[in-house]
C-alpha cells in the first residue's frame, strides 16, 4: 500500500467518513481492519473525549484546562457534572453498539460462520453508530438491499449516532424522570432530522421511481430511498449503485450531505442546528423583525450570524476544492462535486470508480490530498478550522458611525 493511500484510509476512518481508495474487505488483514475500526471509534467519540476517559479510568485528575477542552469537545453547557456526563456518553455508546452488534451478528450468521458473523456484526455496528460507512463487504451492503433487518438496524444506529449525545441523554432523562420540558436544541435537532429524512426519501422516490429504481418492486424502492436518505446524513453505507442516480438526485444529495447531522454527535456536516438558525434568521429578516425566536425562546443575533458564516465558509471551501479537482483531474463535474461534498460532510457516499472503490481512487496524489484536507476540515468543524488559521481578533472598544449601504 502506498503512503498516500494509507494516509487517505486512516484519515477517512478517524474522520468517520468512509471514502475508500483501498478495498477494506479484500485488501486489509484482520489487523488492518481492527486498526480501522479503532480509528473510527476514536474519531466518533472525539480524541479528547477518548483520552479523557482513559485518564479517568487510570484515576488521573483533570486540571481546569483539560476540563475546558473536554467541555468544548462534547458541546457541554457548563463545567458541573462534566466527568459524569463523559461516563454516561461511554455507557450509551457501549450499550447501543453492543445491541446493534448482537442483532447484526445474528443476521450475518445465516450467511457465514459464527466467528466471522460476530466480527462483521461488531465492525458494522461501530461503523454505523459512528456514521463512518466502512463495510467489510466488497460492494458495501448492496447484497442486503431488500433485507428488512439490515435496512432497519443500520439506519437506526446511524440516526442515534447522528442526533448527538446531548439529545440522546436528554431524551433518556426526559422519559425516566418525567422532565417537564425538552430543550430548544433537542426540539430543533429532532424536527430537522425528521424533515430531512422524509424530504430525502420523497425526492429520491419522485426522481428515481422510473430511473434508478425502475426494476425494483415498490417495497424495495421505498427501502432503497429510506436507506439512502438516512445515509445522506454523513454515514456512507449504500445498498444501491450511487452512480446509477440521475444528475438531479446527485445534485440535491450534495445539499443533504453538506447539512449533515447534529452537534455533539458522530455525524459531520455544517449541522442541522446551523441550517435551522439560518432559516429562522431569514424568516424574521423578511418580516422586518429583529427579535428572532422559536418555541418561545429568543435566538441571539450572534448565533444567527455565526450560522450564516458557517454556511458561507463551508460552501466556499467545497466550491474551491471542486473547481480545483475538476480543473486538474479532468473528471465529470457532478461526480467531482458529489465526492467533495461527501468528503467535507464526512459522509462516505460515492459514485464509485467503476469498481468497488470510491471516486477518489481515480484521483492522483494531489487530488487525494485535497480530499484528505476536506475530510479533516469537515470533522474538526469549519468554524473551528477557520478560526485556528486566521486566529481570533480582539474585540474593538471603538464603534464607528453606521454606514448606509444599498442592498
Amino acid at each position: 500500500m502506498s503512503l498516500i493511500n494509507a494516509l487517505f484510509t486512516s484519515t477517512s476512518a478517524v474522520c468517520v467518513t468512509g471514502l475508500i481508495v483501498t478495498n477494506t474487505a479484500t485488501q486489509f488483514t484482520f489487523l488492518g481492519q481492527l486498526i480501522i475500526i479503532l480509528l473510527i471509534q476514536i474519531g466518533g467519540l472525539g480524541y479528547m473525549t477518548s483520552a479523557t476517559f482513559l485518564a479517568v479510568i487510570l484515576n488521573k485528575k483533570l486540571n481546569h484546562r483539560d476540563r475546558l477542552i473536554l467541555k468544548e469537545s462534547l458541546n457541554y453547557a457548563g463545567m458541573n457534572g462534566l466527568v459524569r456526563f463523559l461516563k454516561i456518553v461511554f455507557l450509551f455508546t457501549l450499550m447501543i453498539e453492543t445491541t446493534g452488534a448482537i442483532i447484526l451478528a445474528i443476521r450475518f450468521s445465516f450467511d457465514m460462520s459464527i466467528g466471522k458473523a460476530i466480527w462483521f456484526g461488531i465492525f458494522h455496528a461501530v461503523s454505523a453508530f459512528n456514521n463512518a460507512g466502512f463495510s467489510l463487504f466488497s460492494n458495501n451492503l448492496a447484497n442486503y438491499s431488500s433485507d428488512i433487518v439490515i435496512n432497519l438496524v443500520i439506519p437506526i444506529l446511524i440516526i442515534l449516532g447522528g442526533i448527538g449525545y446531548l439529545v440522546l441523554i436528554e431524551l433518556y432523562y426526559y422519559k425516566k424522570y418525567k422532565i417537564l420540558r425538552i430543550s430548544t436544541n433537542t426540539k430543533i435537532v429532532l424536527i430537522m432530522t425528521a424533515l430531512l429524512l422524509i424530504l430525502g426519501m420523497v425526492l429520491l422516490l419522485s426522481v428515481e421511481w422510473n430511473k434508478a429504481f425502475e426494476h425494483m418492486s415498490w417495497s424495495n424502492k421505498i427501502l432503497a430511498a429510506w436507506f439512502t436518505s438516512v445515509n445522506y446524513r454523513t454515514a456512507g453505507f449504500n445498498t444501491i449503485d450511487m452512480s446509477s442516480l440521475s444528475n438531479i438526485s446527485l445534485f440535491f444529495s450534495t445539499i443533504f450531505m453538506m447539512i449533515g447531522g447534529a452537534p455533539g454527535g458522530t455525524a459531520g456536516g455544517i449541522k442541522v442546528t446551523v441550517v435551522a438558525l439560518a432559516f429562522i434568521g431569514v424568516w424574521y429578516t423578511l418580516r422586518g423583525d429583529t427579535n428572532a425566536h422559536i418555541f418561545n425562546r429568543s435566538i441571539s443575533q450572534y448565533q444567527i450570524n455565526k450560522s450564516y458564516a458557517i454556511i458561507l465558509i463551508a460552501s466556499t471551501y467545497v466550491v474551491v476544492s471542486t473547481v480545483l479537482l475538476s480543473e486538474f483531474e479532468h473528471l465529470p463535474f457532478i461526480k467531482t462535486l458529489f465526492e467533495a461534498c461527501s468528503a467535507f460532510g464526512t459522509v462516505g457516499l460515492s459514485t464509485g470508480n467503476g469498481g468497488n472503490l470510491s471516486f477518489s481512487a481515480l484521483f492522483d496524489d494531489w487530488g487525494k490530498m485535497n480530499i484528505i484536507i476536506l475530510m479533516f476540515m469537515g470533522r474538526v468543524g469549519v468554524f473551528a478550522f477557520t478560526v485556528a488559521i486566521i486566529g481570533k481578533i480582539d474585540k474593538s472598544r471603538i464603534k464607528y458611525p453606521e454606514a448606509k449601504v444599498v442592498i
